[in-house]
């Protein structure tokens, strides 16, 4: 791993990622988490606050990234949670947890890194429990095509400098391919926010 991603990209993207208005969406989705919950890439932990004590059982926090998960430690602890999360250190790819083993997956402005997304959900798809549900909330491919094509201009910038993060990928689009069938899902673009970043997707999803 290059200087810039290991020692930079953390601190880029969680700051990035605790932006008042993306931690409004967050708000929408993460409280909703219940019984054993995995959170696919916890980054820093910036959503350990959001979780309702009362309705997560067990909470896995999955995350690659080594300085990512020095964070979200440090996170943990400062809460006064850190013993009660496990950390999976490794790429949602092949997550170590059996079968329909999970209540509720989140995912929240990550899809957008992982660099084979279809693994990643196919591989969510088999821990959830039967009835167990996604929550996502993402930022991706925007429906103008003006902002969409500025989108694709830059995207290969981004994806360099911010870890990997890509601009055009279509969250409703992908999870629908993965086998999940959308609930409630709404779009938006952020306050405050360029518009090439600022496309944002959120709900939940169940098992098709």
């Amino acid at each position: 791993m290059n200087p810039w991603d290991r020692y930079v990209v953390p601190n880029l993207v969680s700051c990035a990622c605790s932006s008042r208005p993306i931690m409004k969406q967050r708000a929408k989705v993460v409280p909703q988490a219940e019984g054993v919950v995995l959170e696919i890439g916890c980054g820093s932990g910036t959503n350990f606050k959001m979780y309702d004590a009362g309705k997560v059982e067990k909470l896995y926090a999955l995350e690659p990234s080594p300085g990512m998960v020095v964070k979200a430690r440090r996170t943990a602890d400062e809460l006064g949670i850190g013993k009660g999360i496990e950390f999976l250190e490794t790429g949602a790819e092949k997550i170590p947890l059996a079968d329909k083993s999970v209540d509720t997956a989140v995912i929240t402005f990550v899809l957008c890194t992982i660099p084979d997304w279809k693994a990643a959900l196919e591989e969510t798809r088999r821990v959830l429990k039967p009835g167990g549900r996604v929550l996502f909330s993402e930022h991706g491919l925007a429906p103008d095509e003006g902002v969409a094509k500025w989108q694709r201009r830059v995207e290969p910038v981004w994806k360099a400098l911010a870890g990997g993060c890509r601009l055009t990928r279509d969250t409703s689009a992908m999870l629908t391919e993965a086998g999940f069938a959308l609930e409630g899902a709404e779009t938006m673009y952020l306050p405050n926010t360029p518009k090439i970043a600022g496309f944002v997707s959120w709900g939940g999803a169940r098992i098709a």
